[in-house]
């Protein structure tokens, strides 16, 4: 079966002017068509052909390889439609080549975000059927009015929801796909017509600057792949950081992949919507990646080795790690440790707080009023709280609430907290449990004095300006720098290896010095955390320079 794809490319155009000779990130508008056209050679014989009466566009053409129909000035004016100017082109063609051909295709070149699979899969799709004419759309479902009789009537019987309602498909410019006799002067569509649908994303035909800059967004976007973990040992924050960023990252198309034994991230991430692979190991990954092929890959899964990051480099054009201090980071094109402080900046690593992506409840939040007298403590512990440290504040505070029983004492426990059965409120002693918190920030924002753990909860409650009281989960928390006097915080080092009497007197201190609680906030408030989420989106997309 011998095919002919025609784009029809006029140089003139009214709304946007020169618009098919205008560069689209990188290259001619015109030119996105060309190469979806070019593509099939490699599947079907099929000529390529551009009618056009611009000398310019010609030349456009002619450089890539593909014929071009000069067309005459009667069938280049506004108010001519494709029908005659593909005729002309059809019968130039086939005179030219001696041969009449099969199929008809034609492609607007108004149409850059379609993907060179989806003609493919197309004109497959003709092929195998028994259809006179294929034409893509897209599905828009819509509740929808018109009129009739000089009055405004609705199109449907009964209002539902978009998901709900019968499928209404749009025409877009991709493409329309016939065979050869139902090309004429006045028509090229069959008796016998089907669709092919495509996505939305796809279906962009240009015909306003809002159109543009549609498509602009679109072919810029990125595929984007969080590898991340989310386990009891090592707790949920790399499953919350790679979430926050995910949500800042729209428009991009984003993928999670987490090994099997991250169950509680796993759950976290399904529970988000974002698409989810689960692997079994390093081999499965390394598969992953080859049938993905991500634009960028961000790797929040602490130290690397330089075997891992050899491998990855293979497949992801752009590598960011966060929280490396292994031997494979020197093979990142980005590192980003928030919670390591270091004096110097070296090739491709990013440290200190000013990369700490804050979710965006803690940029709308405000602060509450410095209180001298201690009216809510919370304990918070993270999502998973492997070391236990909630139980033995639970015990804590009951010691506390002997001497100041005024004080109410909130414990916020995570969604993948294993002990909830023990933690529950008692009122005896003012002692109220939350579990798997939607805002944190406002109860942040209301607390007087914390208990946390040494992890991202520190940069949360400096962001609502709350004194506290900082206890390491494990040896490798204990070396983030950030929660320490410095910055308002009293450090006790790791949990376990710190009995219960230092940390009652050291509360029962904080409660009664409410000048070192101011002081501890003024030094929490004076960090901004506004900028972290952009920084570092702009350096998992590498579209600016760090300004320090």
């Amino acid at each position: 079966m011998k095919s002919l794809i025609i784009i029809p490319a006029r140089g003139g155009s009214k709304r946007i002017p020169r618009k098919n000779v205008r560069i689209m990130c990188g290259k001619p508008l015109i030119v996105y068509s060309i190469e979806n056209a070019r593509s099939l050679k490699k599947y079907m014989d099929v000529d390529v052909a551009v009618s056009t009466d611009d000398e310019e566009l010609g030349g456009i053409v002619r450089k890539r390889g593909v014929e071009v129909i000069a067309r005459p000035a009667e069938l280049a004016t506004d108010s001519v439609t494709l029908d005659p100017v593909i005729y002309h082109a059809l019968t130039c063609m086939e005179e030219k080549k001696r041969c009449r051909y099969d199929t008809v295709i034609t492609m607007q070149c108004t149409s850059p975000t379609l993907k060179a699979e989806t003609v493919k899969n197309a004109v497959e799709f003709f092929e195998g059927s028994g259809w006179d004419t294929v034409i893509s759309a897209m599905n828009k479902p819509h509740l929808s009015w018109s009129v009739k009789d000089g009055q405004i009537v609705k199109n449907y019987d009964k209002r539902l929801n978009s998901q709900e309602l019968p499928a209404n498909y749009v025409e877009t410019g991709g493409f329309l796909i016939t065979r050869r006799e139902c090309v004429t002067e006045t028509g090229r569509i069959g008796k016998k017509v089907n669709i092919f649908e495509i996505p939305e994303d796809e279906a962009v035909d240009i015909d306003t600057y809002s159109d543009w800059v549609l498509c602009e967004n679109i072919l810029r976007r990125k595929r984007i792949m969080f590898r991340t973990v989310g386990k009891m040992k090592l707790g949920m924050g790399h499953i919350y950081r790679c979430l926050t960023l995910a949500y800042k990252l729209t428009g991009h198309d984003i993928v999670f992949v987490a090994d099997k034994d991250s169950d509680i991230g796993i759950d976290k991430i399904n529970e988000s919507n974002f698409p989810l692979i689960v692997v079994d190991d390093e081999d499965d990954f390394e598969r992953v990646l080859d049938r993905e092929r991500p634009d960028i890959l961000v790797n929040d899964i602490l130290d690397t080795s330089v075997a891992y990051m050899t491998m990855v480099n293979r497949y992801a054009g752009r590598v960011v790690n966060f929280e490396d201090v292994g031997p494979g980071a020197k093979y990142a094109d980005a590192v980003i440790n928030a919670l390591y402080e270091k004096g110097e900046k070296l090739h491709n690593e990013y440290y200190g707080s000013r990369y700490f992506c804050i979710r965006d409840e803690f940029l709308e939040e405000e602060p509450s009023e410095f209180s001298e007298k201690v009216e809510n403590m919370i304990i918070i512990f993270g999502g998973a709280d492997p070391s236990d440290l909630t139980g033995r504040l639970y015990k804590v505070v009951k010691e506390i609430h002997k001497e100041y029983k005024k004080i109410r004492f909130h414990f916020l426990l995570g969604f993948a907290y294993e002990h909830k059965d023990k933690i529950v409120t008692d009122e005896e002693n003012n002692i109220f449990v939350h579990n798997d918190v939607r805002r944190v920030s406002s109860y942040m924002s209301k607390a007087d004095l914390a208990v946390t753990s040494q992890g991202r909860t520190v940069f949360e409650l400096a962001s609502m300006g709350v004194p506290s009281v900082v206890l390491a989960q494990n040896e490798r928390e204990a070396e983030h720098v950030f929660a320490g006097i410095q910055n308002g915080f009293i450090n006790l080092g790791i949990g376990r290896e710190q009995d219960d009497s230092t940390i009652i007197s050291t509360i029962k201190w904080l409660i009664m010095t409410p000048n070192v609680r101011s002081e501890m906030r003024r030094l929490q408030l004076l960090k901004d955390f506004s900028k972290g989420q952009e920084r570092v989106i702009h350096l998992i997309l590498n579209d600016t320079d760090d300004e320090e």
